[in-house]
């Protein structure tokens, strides 16, 4: 529920005493800083774009990643900065505002201040009011939409599905979307989204018998008598990072080659803007953009990464503008193009915090929002637990969220050592905050949910690690093929992210004592790929550790140490 206009007055009030950065444009207006969502028209072509909102219509808080390591030409460079580093790279004032949305500096301190994010009745009062200013504006959600909340799993989608349309979505593009399975997407695409009006884009879903395009590659709409062409671009490893069983006939990937072919079809049948609608990842964005000519801006997702302004992207053609908008409805990116003899002349561009105690909600979401809800308040509201420490995930390596998994894992499983999958999404605790079966289901809602109880050899335990840390720190952002560090409970080690695949993983321990490469461990884990895996639903697992602890605290957040990055902006520990 959101605070009233007296309420927010006496928290920033609070805020400035304790050192916060509210400096005199925050005079309210009604419920909210009078400049902070004044956002000045510019051109003839504005897009709008949401992505990675992982299924959360209630507003929520955020805690974005104090470990964010590039590696190879990535060093030191955006989305690979945190806290300070980024703040100074963007020019943003310390304590204020815009520091709390995009860096975890004082998380629990600002997030007190300045409340919860996100909540698509408060996202449709910001997307009906940049709409109202920018006539013809379109909506790109950019996938991972339908996934990451109870009642998305318990709706088989069919909630986000509604709550999206009616946000007026206009174009999307997939990833977690495809766990739902095929029929499941199709369904979806040909039914409800066709008759509203909404295009599905993915130049890079093709068959895997004769390579026939499963969905459209792009759409050209028209925006104030200009042509604009949306090329898709689903996450390109989806059955690798996800179960393939659920999408058997489909092939994904990067196609660089079948990219520029598209591009060059929209420019050739009129388009003068051509923009992507990403899901690869900004790193994978970046070197896309140094490859294909063509391309206007990229609007990206997948990494979760919040950054302020585009990234100008040189390539043989040109100029591409690279973005990423962040996650869980915690921001809303607003592109403005002036276009003139056929191309993009000059642009302007925010990616604006949705503030939910600063943007009043929409009366019919809300209401929407309501009905959703009510068949599964009950289940919704069940108290597991109550935690005194901040939990959260989100990082490199692990956060307290993740390890409070692990912890479960071993305990109720009767595991040494746990194995929890390196997910972005899910969403922040503050200390004193009761889990609710809500919460627990924000990190674990997925649709194959098993945990397991495996033995494995040390070797093995290692080749797993070594495996899944390539993803992430391949020097060539090609073969980064899915989301952060596997979190790890009871095995401590070193990682070194520059070494090559093999060597990356050292001195790894178990109570103090050399993991040995032929011993075998009782390692547990959820979330298996493989078809047929039986097991306890991970919610079940955990459920029963917090209805026995009660209390959670003093979390033991198992990091790793890491080796070689030096004062690396990408990493506060």
């Amino acid at each position: 529920m959101s605070m009233n206009r007296r309420e927010f007055l006496q928290i920033l009030a609070a805020a400035a005493a304790a050192g916060f950065a509210l400096d005199s444009r925050s005079v309210l207006a009604g419920n909210a800083p009078a400049h902070y969502y004044d956002l000045p028209t510019f051109g003839n072509v504005s897009l709008m774009h949401m992505t990675d909102c992982h299924a959360q219509l209630q507003p929520i808080y955020f805690r974005e990643p104090n470990v964010n390591l590039g590696v190879g030409a990535s060093v030191g460079r955006v989305p690979h900065l945190v806290g300070e580093h980024l703040l100074k790279a963007y020019n943003i004032k310390a304590g204020s505002i815009d520091a709390h949305a995009f860096s975890y500096l004082d998380f629990t301190a600002a997030a007190r201040t300045y409340g919860k994010v996100g909540g698509f009745a408060h996202l449709k009062t910001l997307v009906d009011q940049v709409r109202a200013s920018r006539p013809g504006s379109l909506l790109l959600d950019g996938g991972d939409t339908w996934q990451g909340s109870a009642t998305a799993l318990w709706t088989n989608a069919q909630d986000m599905v509604d709550a999206c349309i009616a946000l007026g979505v206009n174009v999307m593009t997939p990833h977690w979307e495809m766990t739902y399975g095929a029929a499941r997407v199709q369904e979806i695409v040909n039914g409800d989204f066709k008759k509203a009006g909404i295009d599905f884009v993915a130049q890079n879903v093709v068959t895997n018998d004769f390579g026939d395009q499963v969905f459209k590659p792009y759409v050209i709409r028209e925006i104030n008598g200009v042509q604009v062409a949306i090329i898709g671009q689903a996450f390109p490893y989806t059955p690798i990072a996800n179960p393939r069983w659920m999408m058997p006939d489909w092939s994904f990937g990067i196609r660089d080659d079948s990219m520029q072919k598209f591009v060059d079809e929209a420019r050739g049948r009129g388009a003068q803007v051509v923009v992507v609608l990403s899901h690869n990842g900004m790193d994978v964005d970046l070197k896309l953009a140094s490859r294909v000519t063509g391309i206007d801006a990229i609007f990206g997702g997948h990494t979760h990464d919040g950054v302020p302004q585009p990234i100008q992207v040189k390539n043989a053609g040109g100029m591409t503008l690279v973005t990423n908008a962040g996650s869980n409805g915690k921001f809303l990116g607003v592109m403005d193009f002036e276009v003139k003899g056929g191309r993009v002349a000059g642009w302007k561009y925010r990616l604006v915090p949705v503030f939910s105690n600063m943007l009043s909600p929409d009366p019919k979401m809300e209401a929407l929002i309501t009905r959703i809800r009510a068949p599964f308040e009950h289940k919704l509201n069940e108290k597991l637990a109550v935690t005194e420490d901040l939990l959260y995930r989100r990082g490199n390596f692990n956060g307290t969220y993740d390890q409070l998994i692990c912890d479960a894992l071993m305990h109720v499983k009767g595991a040494e050592a746990a194995f929890s999958p390196g997910f972005r999404w899910g969403t922040s605790l503050l200390p004193g905050d009761v889990i609710t079966m809500e919460k627990l289901m924000d990190q674990v809602a997925i649709t194959y949910p098993a945990t397991t109880l495996n033995t494995l050899t040390g070797a093995g335990i290692k080749t797993i690690m070594e495996d899944v840390c390539d993803n992430l720190f391949n020097a060539d952002p090609y073969y980064q093929q899915g989301g952060d560090m596997v979190r790890v409970g009871g095995v401590r080690y070193s990682v070194t992210p520059n070494a090559g695949i093999g060597h990356r993983i050292n001195d790894m321990t178990l109570n103090g004592q050399a993991i040995d490469p032929n011993k075998k461990y009782k390692v547990a884990g959820w979330a298996p790929v493989g078809e047929g895996v039986k097991g306890a639903p991970i919610w079940d697992v955990v459920a029963e550790y917090l209805r026995e602890v009660k209390v959670i605290k003093q979390v033991k957040l198992n990091q790793p140490k890491v080796i070689g990055m030096g004062n690396n902006p990408g990493m506060v520990l």
